[in-house]
């Protein structure tokens, strides 16, 4: 008797195989925003991830970014809890929160923290070489100094300098080197500030002359 061959077809895989986790068969997409359930999942782990960004900011930070009044709420309850179960919950509910709010102001305000902090980091770095300059070349450091903030006071930055060095020296508290730094930081402040009042005036000069321009432009037509 000669055997039949078998016309079963061995096992293929699947490429749609409901048992991989990043399947998304047609019953896991939501039927008001056509969105999978992996993709639902990324959408809610990245909100809780922006809750958790809000969380960490400082009273100040916080309370420039536009939110609604349960999401600030929620946040500020966060920090006040400690228990890891209890403070984990509470993300969860900030990220409930941020379903039912637009991400993408509170992200860009995030953004824009993250840059100013960036240059604030950038600009104590560069203060802090500058102190450490002054100690070790005073006449190179002045000269730097005088040339950027002309009406710094140098008597008091020598004075301070010569102190730094003796607490150096006699191994004593750093109160003249930290009130070098707060010199520095201060002339540098204040050379900002002078820079956007400059930049504000000629704004509105030249917010002036445009108008007085269009003015006698239409008096005379």
């Amino acid at each position: 008797m000669i055997p039949v061959e078998s016309h079963k077809k061995p096992d293929q895989p699947n490429e749609a195989d409901e048992s991989n986790e990043d399947y998304d068969g047609p019953s896991t997409l939501d039927p008001k925003t056509g969105t999978s359930k992996s993709q639902r999942k990324r959408d809610s782990t990245a909100l809780q991830k922006l809750g958790a960004a809000l969380v960490e900011l400082s009273d100040e930070r916080l309370a420039k970014i536009d939110m609604t009044d349960a999401l600030c709420a929620a946040v500020c309850d966060a920090r006040s809890i400690t228990k890891h179960e209890a403070r984990r919950r509470q993300m969860q509910y900030i990220g409930k929160l941020m379903r039912s709010t637009d991400p993408q102001p509170i992200q860009a305000a995030l953004d824009a923290i993250a840059g100013v902090s960036a240059v604030e980091n950038a600009r104590m770095h560069r203060l802090e070489r500058l102190r450490l300059q002054l100690l070790e070349n005073e006449t190179v450091a002045l000269a730097e100094i005088i040339a950027a903030h002309p009406g710094a006071d140098l008597q008091q930055l020598r004075q301070l300098r010569r102190n730094a060095l003796k607490e150096r020296e006699q191994s004593k508290p750093p109160r003249a080197f930290r009130e070098l730094f707060h010199v520095l930081r201060e002339l540098q402040t204040q050379a900002t500030e002078d820079t956007e009042d400059t930049e504000n005036t000629e704004n509105t000069e030249n917010t002036e002359n445009t108008e007085n321009t269009e003015n006698t432009e239409k008096r005379h037509s």
